[in-house]
């Protein structure tokens, strides 16, 4: 298996020099939960840099110094525990409603030594309760789905950062003709390619109108 340097150098990716351990042994510690737990599919350096890393690295380019982000559905920490990792400025919950999963990611930011709040809860129903500047989310639903559970709160959540594949233009138009967007303000913040596949990823900026 190639080492996590010598990935980072074939794709050409910078990381702060601060972070390249933490990441390191944050990649460790998930695949060894993950031999038992079904917590990713990208158990190689290659997948890691190529699909969680790379996503992360552009949401990151999006949010100012110090503000306070709620990521949705963290699975196994993607992109939230990885944005802590890469900019410590930043005030990151992880909303996780899956037991096991939320006592995982728990595990891994224990082994880890990284300080951020982790809620077993459904996101829309921690959002009654906190505010937050930036909201992420990566494969956890299409834009229908957000516009349902978050109908709300959409005032707690600040600005939904999505991450989406070339279908985000379907998701849209099926949001649209239900006319889930009347109240939204949807745009698009980041665009890059994914390597390793002919198409490329965006990042959906959403949030109430004003």
């Amino acid at each position: 298996m190639a080492n996590l340097n010598a990935t980072l150098e074939e794709y050409q990716i910078e990381v702060p020099e601060e972070a390249y351990a933490p990441l390191k042994h944050y990649c460790q510690a998930l695949w060894e939960i993950n031999q038992t737990m079904n917590l990713t599919r990208h158990t190689s350096y290659e997948l890691f840099v190529t699909r969680d890393l790379i996503d992360t690295l552009e949401l990151s380019k999006l949010i100012p110094e110090g503000k306070q982000v709620l990521d949705v559905g963290s699975g196994g920490g993607v992109p939230g525990m990885l944005l802590q990792i890469l900019r410590p400025d930043l005030k990151v919950a992880l909303a996780e409603s899956i037991g096991k999963k939320a006592q995982a990611l728990g595990a891994i930011a224990e082994t880890i030594g990284l300080d951020l709040e982790i809620y077993h809860c459904r996101a829309e129903d921690l959002l009654q309760d906190f505010r937050y500047d930036y909201t992420t989310a990566r494969a956890v639903g299409p834009i229908t789905k957000f516009c349902t559970w978050f109908e709300e709160v959409w005032p707690s959540i600040g600005r939904l950062l999505a991450v989406k594949g070339p279908r985000w233009i379907d998701e849209k138009n099926a949001a649209a003709e239900k006319g889930m967007l009347k109240k939204l303000d949807l745009r698009v913040v980041a665009q890059y390619p994914t390597p390793g596949t002919e198409w490329e990823s965006v990042i959906l900026q959403i949030k109430a109108s004003r």
